[in-house]
């Protein structure tokens, strides 16, 4: 009861009253340590115009918490996930323990990258003689995109090309493929998993071949490690991306090993 009502009043308080988005469950989300008490901690969400968000004790770190001060500390940003909403009563709960290596260092890439297409905007707005705004260039560039650094990563590779479609004035479209030319390179995330196959019979050999041939009409890399064992790397434009088709490609691979008479089994790749 004390949490919600703390929650409500820093809503009112610090939000002015005005409906502002939420965040959805499982997403990660920056949260900066308000205020520590014994049994949580109240932070802000800077995304979502410093909505309150509450992290209970047990959230904190995967063991038990004799001291919340040695894992927090307030004033400290950290990359949390959302656990649970209360969308009635407009009430977040985060966490930190649920949040792996891997998530924290995508979010903080994809911050990164945020702030440096900001950064980009500001300068494209700057050197134009142009009057459109940066959030009107903005505005425009996502009609047609998913996303403002999508946008340049196709400009940078494409040139003016990758504009056909975004309703700019032709001298505005020029600086833009000037400022992504020297400013952007499209990203490669890579990611692998370890797999294990062991086929019997007279047809095991071919069946292997056939799987990883597979994976290989889909632009995934296969090394052979030493029987039964093969590495499978995929490469994409982003972690999640990659991590999605590498996915597909071991159920696909799993679905033959399954049909023949085949031992299956995979993990993820070791730093």
């Amino acid at each position: 009861m004390e949490v919600r009502t703390y929650l409500e009043k820093s809503w009112s308080h610090n939000n002015g009253g005005f409906i502002i988005e939420l965040p959805e469950e499982n997403e990660l989300v920056v949260a900066v340590i308000k205020k520590i008490m014994p049994y949580g901690a109240f932070c802000v969400l800077p995304e979502y115009q410093d909505m309150e968000a509450f992290m209970h004790i047990s959230e904190v770190a995967p063991r038990w918490i004799k001291n919340i001060h040695e894992f927090i500390s307030e004033g400290q940003r950290h990359v949390a996930k959302v656990h649970h909403i209360d969308r009635e009563k407009r009430q977040v709960d985060i966490s930190l323990k649920r949040v792996n290596e891997e998530e924290k260092k995508v979010k903080l890439e994809s911050m990164k990258i945020e702030k440096k297409t900001e950064k980009l905007l500001e300068i494209l707005v700057a050197n134009s003689k142009n009057q459109m705004t940066k959030e009107k260039i903005k505005e425009e560039i996502e009609k047609a995109f998913t996303d403002v650094i999508t946008c340049l990563e196709e400009v940078s590779e494409k040139g003016e090309e990758a504009l056909e479609k975004v309703d700019l004035p032709k001298t505005l479209k020029a600086n833009l493929v000037e400022l992504a030319k020297k400013n952007v390179k499209k990203p490669v995330a890579e990611v692998s998993e370890i797999l294990h196959m062991t086929c019997y019979g007279s047809e095991g050999i071919n069946l292997i071949k056939n799987a990883f041939a597979t994976a290989e009409k889909k632009n995934a890399e296969v090394h052979y490690l030493g029987a039964p064992t093969y590495k499978i790397t995929m490469k994409a434009s982003s972690y999640k991306e990659a991590e999605k088709n590498l996915t597909q490609i071991i159920e696909e691979i799993e679905k033959i090993a399954q049909k023949g008479n085949c031992e299956f089994s995979h993990e993820k790749e070791s730093d």
